[in-house]
């Protein structure tokens, strides 16, 4: 079966996740990721793709973007990608692909997914037992957010300014909602959402995405189609 084109919508948030191929390691010195990070942010601003946050991880990464334009994320990726590939096979003294496939994503609605996805992200390192707490964590954009630094590369989104009317008060609303963590059903539902390339939204977000699409945005029902005098 032909796998679907890239849903590519501009103006609406993406969780990107892009993975070493057979799990292997996409970094594997500090330079490494700064080198990966200064790409994201060099490509990210040349093909006008907002992040607003990222965490990487030794054998993939993760973004949440929105881009400007249909083609400006798939593009993004494809810069960096090529780039870090080269440099990264130069200093391993290596060849051929480091990435398994293409990256994987999903289009988000913003109200209900875009701070729960951004807790996830920066869960991740605490859920694999590499840190006990997210603030501990170097290659993330937790710490822009609670306060710890200031990362050029981030672009907060409209919805975390809702948090708190002071940089006080939005730091500690955040800090409380990464506390707080993110539900099995978020989690899963980001998951499988990301793996499958599908929108992630309620009922009405999904409908009124695909009038502005003629690609598929949400996975169809498995079996015989349901008829109009049948239960769904």
């Amino acid at each position: 079966m032909a796998r679907l084109p890239r849903l590519n919508l501009p103006g609406y948030p993406y969780l990107v996740v892009q993975r070493g191929n057979n799990g292997q390691a996409i970094v594997s010195t500090a330079s490494d990721y700064q080198l990966l990070l200064a790409l994201i942010d060099e490509n990210a601003r040349k093909f006008g793709v907002a992040i607003h946050a990222y965490v990487l991880m030794g054998d993939h990464f993760q973004l949440l973007a929105t881009p400007t334009s249909a083609d400006g994320l798939p593009q993004m990726m494809q810069a960096l990608g090529r780039r870090y590939v080269r440099y990264f096979n130069d200093r391993q003294g290596r060849s051929g692909t480091l990435w398994e496939g293409r990256y994987r994503s999903t289009l988000m609605d913003a109200e209900r997914y875009l701070l729960p996805c951004m807790a996830f992200m920066d869960l991740k390192p605490a859920r694999e037992g590499i840190v006990k707490e997210p603030r501990d964590y170097s290659w993330s954009s937790h710490a822009h957010y609670v306060g710890l630094r200031s990362d050029r590369m981030v672009t907060p989104h409209a919805l975390f300014w809702t948090l708190g009317n002071t940089p006080f008060a939005r730091e500690a609303a955040y800090v409380e909602l990464v506390r707080v963590g993110v539900s099995r059903e978020q989690q899963e539902a980001l998951t499988r959402s990301t793996l499958g390339g599908w929108a992630l939204g309620d009922e009405n977000f999904v409908s009124d995405l695909q009038k502005l699409t003629g690609r598929r945005v949400s996975k169809t029902r498995s079996g015989r189609p349901v008829r109009a005098t049948e239960s769904p």
